[in-house]
């Protein structure tokens, strides 16, 4: 058996899912949301499994999606892309990133990953061949900072994967911190695979910086997105990726061996959601941000340390003013004693893990969030009570 598999432990996601079933907890762990998605985007599915193609697509994609994913990014990010030669179709983001791996990295080439970070990425990297250089990013800003690129960018650099907004912190890099990673880029010969999935769950009047666009990356950079994250409809698995023709090339070539096409009825679904009203966008914004603030006050109420979240479906608290040093085993307490699920975000590091920082999915109705907090208020009020 492949030992980068094989080796792996049952993540972290699995285990307090595992557990919040057993126990019947509020699972605020795994990243989807209770609400079904659009119904109207749902219902161009349905229509389209009963009236459209239901054999091979285009290895591609579906023209009519690649010219939506073209006319949707011109809108809401400025970007100017060929729907024939920059736009392909995945089963899923994560797929889009495993084949762009395999396609741009040659065994033993290094790859920059910043961590905390998506925990696909390292035996993603590691199955293609690539050799792992961190930078480890730490709270409560988790920026970029000159002296940590430097010391991980060589003369091996290949590939840098990028998340952003950036999942598990809620937090969006600054078009500084873009630039500054562009400077390594152009200056090492990298290319940037750039994980952008969360692209529309941003909040407070924020607006998407994609590397895309910024100075030197147009012809290096690798632009993966999401109509599962755009359109709350995860189990959906549409991946989107953009790049230079000279780079899709290859992509393309990866991507055929690995699934080749991606359902035609979800396609033709996201290719009429990507050209609904700008209200549709403006509004789910708005209410995840509405849960991201409900939430966020229960927390401070309950005495918690709430970082800032500013984008993604997620908040953080600091356990260590509770006297908290273990974030798995405050996690594994907290689903089996007070009845809500949470992740430790030790679980996003590879090497140097921050342990006092635990991850909550807002991404719910009231109602759930509401139990959640109320569980965690008896949690309090038992503390209190010993």
């Amino acid at each position: 058996m492949n030992p980068i598999f094989s080796a792996l432990q049952t993540s972290v996601f699995e285990v307090m899912s595992q557990l919040a079933r057993e126990t019947g907890a509020v699972n605020l762990g795994q990243g989807f949301p209770d609400d079904p998605g659009p119904e109207d985007v749902r219902r161009k599915a349905a229509e389209a499994v009963m009236t459209g193609w239901n054999q091979y697509p285009p290895m591609m994609g579906l023209p009519e999606l690649r010219e939506a994913t073209a006319a949707h990014y011109k809108r809401w990010q400025g970007l100017d892309l060929d729907p024939a030669s920059e736009i392909m179709v995945t089963s899923g983001a994560t797929e889009a990133i495993a084949g762009a791996l395999m396609a741009l990295i040659t065994p033993g080439d290094e790859v920059v990953l910043f961590e905390p970070m998506y925990d696909a990425y390292v035996p993603l990297v590691r199955r293609a061949g690539g050799i792992p250089k961190f930078v480890t990013l730490t709270p409560p800003a988790f920026g970029l900072t000159e002296a940590a690129l430097a010391q991980a960018f060589g003369p091996k650099t290949r590939v840098v994967l990028f998340n952003n907004p950036l999942n598990p912190t809620a937090t969006i890099f600054s078009e500084a911190d873009l630039d500054l990673l562009a400077q390594f880029c152009v200056r090492h010969d990298a290319v940037a695979i750039c994980d952008e999935v969360w692209e529309h769950v941003v909040f407070d009047g924020r607006r998407h910086v994609p590397m895309l666009a910024r100075p030197g990356m147009r012809e290096r950079t690798v632009k993966i997105s999401s109509a599962g994250k755009i359109f709350s409809l995860t189990g959906w698995k549409v991946g989107l990726v953009m790049a230079a023709p000279r780079l899709m090339r290859v992509l393309a070539k990866a991507h055929q061996y690995i699934t080749f096409t991606t359902p035609p009825n979800l396609q033709a679904a996201v290719a009429y959601g990507l050209g609904k009203e700008d209200s549709y966008f403006e509004t789910m914004r708005a209410d995840f941000q509405r849960s991201r603030d409900r939430f966020a006050a229960g927390l401070k109420a309950l005495d918690y340390a709430v970082l800032p979240s500013v984008g993604t479906y997620f908040l953080n608290v600091d356990i260590a003013p509770l006297g908290e040093s273990d974030d798995v085993a405050f996690c594994k307490r907290l689903v089996t004693e007070s009845g809500v699920a949470a992740i430790p975000v030790s679980a996003f590091y590879a090497e140097g893990a921050v342990r006092t920082i635990v991850r909550f999915c807002f991404a719910k109705h009231d109602a759930t969030l509401d139990a959640a907090l109320d569980r965690l208020e008896s949690r309090r009020a038992k503390a209190a009570a010993r």
